[in-house]
């Protein structure tokens, strides 16, 4: 009876055994045997042959607009205004009176002023007369003499305070609002209106002083501002601070533009452009294509999945028969400035190899790719900016 038992547990334990060996062994490797000979499909990628562009090397800065001549009038002497010629955003010429205050008060004292000068102008030629007679002494030539230079200085005077009160534009431009009102009374330094002078029109904008030896008066220079999308404006540079900022350690830049239309104003908000040196042919592809890490920089290469070396085949439409396998390489590059929607690849990449510009994320290196440039990515929209 014992041996019957005996031989039942061998078999359940043989049976056991072979059971846990199937589930926990030769289930797996079969599994992971089929799982490893499995190829997985190809992934839907779009891509773009790298090109050979001639760029200039470009320095981008911040900068604000300032007028080539900017004032805020005001008046050298106190006094209520009779006249306000011109009118808020006019354009005026150098010379053109702005402002009238009132000179009533000065002209009575002028008309007295002129009326002393014009009886000591007599009196002091009775004395040369009389001294040419020799009837009068020197002593009162030269009292006459006094009086009548005292006299015409008290009339420049008066004729002086007379143009002060007549408030002048210094220089050709376009004026501001106005913040005065005829009849209003104004104290001496009193801000009245602002002149700017907008054609042509500055730029001032801060460079790295690493930049200091690329920088030269006259390059050119491309100017835009966002209340005009779309539009760039060019100028030059006119001269280069003799000093660098402590604080920041840049370099403050002039620029001088063009502004016939007066579209530019000043304290206006603009993205600055230099143009340095000659053009330079490099290799450049879409700024999609490359991913960014701290490991360095990547992008995936068009290959042939068959071994070899040879051209990546060109793009084919998305599910034309016959088409070529294809892998995708990655490649660590080296990066050089960007343009708009293009980099510069210094290392790393020839002129004519296709680039995966899309579909990044689903791939690793030796994947098998399929080209689908049927709907490529379209950039966004820029936001508004509040």
């Amino acid at each position: 009876m014992s041996k019957r038992f005996v031989i039942t547990g061998v078999i359940i334990a043989v049976l056991l055994g072979g059971f846990a060996y199937f589930q926990f062994v030769f289930k797996p490797n079969m599994i992971r045997s089929f799982l490893s000979q499995m190829k997985p499909p190809a992934a839907t990628v779009t891509a773009e042959a790298a090109r050979t562009e001639r760029w200039v090397e470009r320095l981008a800065s911040i900068g604000t607009l300032v007028a080539f001549q900017g004032v805020d009038v005001a008046s050298q002497v106190a006094g209520v205004i009779t006249a306000i010629v011109v009118e808020s955003g006019e354009n005026v010429e150098q010379g053109g009176k702005l402002v009238q205050l009132d000179i009533a008060v000065e002209l009575a004292d002028l008309a007295s002023a002129r009326a002393t000068l014009q009886e000591a102008e007599v009196a002091y030629q009775r004395q040369v007369e009389l001294m040419q007679k020799r009837v009068t002494s020197e002593a009162n030539l030269d009292t006459a003499r006094a009086k009548r230079d005292t006299t015409s200085a008290a009339v420049k005077r008066i004729e002086a305070i007379i143009a002060q009160k007549s408030i002048l534009a210094p220089f050709s431009g376009r004026l501001g609002i106005r913040k005065v009102n005829k009849g209003q009374y104004v104290s001496a330094g009193m801000a009245l209106m602002s002149l700017q002078a907008l054609d042509p029109i500055r730029v001032d904008f801060p460079m790295p002083e690493q930049a200091i030896s690329k920088l030269r008066d006259g390059q050119v220079i491309e100017l835009s501002v966002d209340a005009l999308p779309g539009q760039v404006f060019k100028g030059t540079i006119e001269t280069l601070d003799a000093r660098v900022a402590t604080d920041t350690r840049t370099l403050l830049v002039r620029g001088t533009l063009p502004n016939k239309e007066r579209r530019l104003l000043p304290g206006m908000f603009a993205n600055v452009t230099v143009l340095v040196g000659e053009p330079a042919e490099l290799v450049t592809v879409p700024r999609t294509a490359v991913t960014y890490s701290l490991y360095g920089d990547s992008l995936y290469v068009v290959k042939p999945e068959a071994a070899g070396s040879g051209q990546a085949p060109a793009a084919a439409p998305a599910g034309q028969p016959g088409e070529s396998p294809l892998t995708a390489e990655r490649r660590f590059i080296k990066t050089g400035p960007v343009r708009e929607d293009r980099v510069a690849i210094i290392s790393g990449v020839s002129a004519g190899e296709q680039v995966v510009t899309t579909g990044q994320l689903k791939l690793n290196p030796g994947a098998s790719i399929r080209i689908d440039n049927t709907q490529p990515l379209k950039p966004v929209e820029p936001r508004p900016k509040q």
